[in-house]
């Protein structure tokens, strides 16, 4: 166990701010298991800060004179993967133009770091087993196995034991990695910690840009641990760095740090579920995993605006309010899914013989038909864009990468930010669904 002074110590080589009892108990398990070779895997959510138990662990092992080398395994495409962690032969495959060493092998004697190892692909989890077991590889498209001593520390924000259960992570590979867990507790758990670490931002950025910094008082504190902060403390930077270069006093009351954070409480997180998951409602017997429900909350909230607007509409085309002002309930539970409206048009109705008047009607693709009179025996047909259920969930997903990259400009990183998935996710699912943006 670490004095209060060797913890100090270890916080502020490493650049870490906090107190908190979970922080100091993470911090004081990557020391302890330092000096050993035991495989390590670190769990938390994005945005934690889970990149420094590593460099903790290596920098007091003794192999902290040998190569460090961090890895991002969600961010390398599927199709070079296995070479990029284990090497290739010359003419391997096309591009293949000589050798090329692996991480594997470039690392031998140091350690090595395998963040988002939940994103890895399950013909690597079978290497990489290969090199925890026995300390071999074989690189592409060659039959020499090559040995490495090399320490894996792992680090995901994925829950393993469920991605085991859906198929997708190897059972015998996470016992190899969790040998010893280390759990980072995400920012909304370490509320003293926040003002720490608002100081610590924005006087960073005020040092780095030669402005004076920001101070919050009291109440704009408490605000700032009151929120939830979804995305820990890559997020808090964020907010630091916003109000420090648009803030014009240097003071920040909770009135004028609210604006900062209250578009942030309104975001809702897209998760798209892998395909391997069996994530279609069909194929989880007709029930939908939390994230597709908030996925279609929101479709549903903006369908009912739409609807609600659509009405207005009408109501003054026809010069007559002919449909309630009040909100449409729809029962979510008759549809597979829903999305908003895609086009609106008008096209003229059918003469009335009756009264001799023209009922203009009103189209939302496409879903199902009702009708209102109006002018005495006139109708007004309108189609409300309920989709039936033969949508499926991969369209939505379709539809929203769509979105996103077109928000972002076609930035894929900023897109898989905001989708909340990895980019070689996005790049897989973009390559299936044929979109080019």
């Amino acid at each position: 166990m670490l004095s209060a002074s060797e913890l100090q110590q270890v916080k502020q080589r490493f650049g870490i701010i906090g107190v908190d009892e979970g922080l100091n108990r993470a911090i004081d398990v990557a020391v302890q298991v330092a000096n050993t070779d035991l495989s390590v895997l670190v769990t938390g959510e994005s945005g934690v800060g889970k990149e420094n138990i590593p460099r903790i662990i290596h920098n007091y092992s003794a192999r902290k004179h040998s190569t460090f080398i961090a890895v991002n395994c969600g961010a390398i495409p599927e199709g070079t993967i296995d070479s990029e962690l284990f090497g290739h032969e010359k003419g391997a495959f096309t591009g293949a133009i000589s050798d090329r060493k692996g991480y594997f092998e470039e690392a031998n004697g140091g350690t090595i770091f395998l963040d988002e190892i939940g994103e890895m692909p399950m013909a690597t989890q079978a290497r990489l087993l290969r090199v925890l077991e026995a300390g071999e590889f074989i690189k592409v498209g060659s039959s020499k196995v090559l040995k490495t001593n090399v320490r894996v520390i792992a680090a995901t924000n994925v829950n393993l034991p469920k991605a085991i259960e859906n198929g997708r992570f190897r059972e015998d590979l996470y016992y190899r990695l969790n040998t010893v867990p280390i759990y980072i507790p995400p920012l909304r758990d370490r509320k003293v910690d926040i003002p720490m670490l608002f100081r610590k931002f924005a006087a960073d950025f005020a040092e780095k840009n030669k402005m004076p910094g920001v101070r919050l008082t009291d109440d704009a504190q408490q605000l700032l641990m009151q929120f939830s902060w979804p995305g820990n403390i890559r997020q808090l930077k964020n907010v630091a760095e916003q109000i420090s270069i648009l803030s014009e006093a240097r003071e920040v009351t909770a009135d004028m740090l609210l604006p900062y954070i209250k578009p942030l409480s309104q975001e809702r997180s897209l998760v798209l579920v892998d395909d391997n998951a069996g994530s279609a409602a069909g194929a989880n017997g007709g029930k939908w995993t939390e994230s597709e429900r908030e996925v279609l909350y929101q479709i549903l909230f903006d369908m009912r605006k739409e609807i609600n607007d659509l009405k207005q509409l009408l109501n003054k085309a026809v010069g007559k309010t002919i449909v309630p002002e009040t909100d449409v309930d729809v029962d979510l539970s008759r549809f597979s899914t829903l999305h908003p409206a895609e086009s609106l048009h008008f096209s003229s109705g059918e003469s009335n013989t009756d009264s001799g008047t023209v009922a203009p009607s009103v189209v939302v693709n496409n879903g199902f038909s009702s009708s209102s009179k109006i002018n005495n025996n006139a109708t007004v047909d309108t189609d409300v864009f309920l989709e039936p259920e033969n949508r499926t969930i991969e369209e939505m997903q379709k539809e929203m990468i769509k979105k996103s990259l077109e928000r972002n400009g076609g930035n894929r990183k900023l897109a898989a930010d905001e989708l909340k998935i990895s980019e070689r996710t996005l790049y897989r699912k973009i390559k299936k669904f044929g979109l080019d943006i």
